[in-house]
């Protein structure tokens, strides 16, 4: 017979949301699928590696740009699709260096973290926390790049869109991941709720950039674009 202090998230048991920084061991075949360690490591691996590629493929193009600027670059399709134009801006290099460095060095740390998870390691709840931060900086900047994108320059890049797709869910699940094993304090309903809802949140978010981007180039794909 289950010991009454064993999680059991069928049971409702808040307790069940609980690991790092709580002392008290979680099963974590009675988590969630997508908070579960090996169905998270995959999410990061897919997600990491996806992104790691597509900045890559940034970082090959930025070099080729700078060695030749009339470079013609693999993803540059029209005025309003164009990964060489959208290099060519101030928004390509905020911190005084292209921007794909980061996704190099950042992705990287998250197909590491997920390789890890896989051969068994156990984090401690500074790590997720660093993670966690790391991860929600990184959402944050990629949202006012893509604001930058739709509404400032008026030009897509589809490598940068690519990571922008891989953003959504590594920002969802990591967090979702830390709130229901308790790195981030949220009331038990809370925690079980966002547990279930991870696709929910990502797919919403999808319709809103999708969205996003048909109205702010409505005039394009009608016809009457005055760039």
């Amino acid at each position: 017979m289950p010991s009454p202090a064993s999680p059991n998230l069928a049971n409702n048991d808040a307790r069940s949301l609980r690991q790092e920084g709580t002392g008290r061991h979680t099963d974590d075949a009675a988590m969630p699928r997508m908070v579960r360690d090996r169905p998270f490591a995959w999410l990061l691996l897919a997600t990491g590696a996806i992104a790691w590629l597509a900045s890559g493929a940034l970082v090959l193009e930025k070099l080729q740009v700078l060695m030749d600027p009339n470079h013609i670059t693999a993803c540059d399709l029209n005025p309003w699709v164009s990964c060489g134009s959208v290099m060519k801006t101030p928004q390509s290099s905020v911190f005084g260096f292209p921007n794909m460095f980061i996704g190099i060095v950042a992705f990287a740390v998250i197909i590491t973290t997920a390789m890890a998870i896989f051969a068994g390691a156990k984090f401690a709840r500074w790590y997720w926390i660093g993670l966690q931060t790391g991860v929600t900086l990184g959402f944050i900047f990629i949202v006012w790049l893509w604001s930058q994108a739709l509404y400032v320059i008026h030009i897509l890049c589809p490598f940068c869109m690519v990571v922008w797709a891989c953003m959504i869910p590594l920002f969802v699940f990591v967090t979702i991941r830390n709130v229901a094993h308790g790195v981030i304090p949220a009331p038990a309903g809370l925690a079980k709720i966002l547990s279930e809802s991870g696709w929910i949140i990502s797919a919403l978010l999808y319709v809103g950039v999708i969205a996003s981007i048909f109205f702010a180039f409505i005039n394009v794909f009608i016809g009457t674009s005055g760039y």
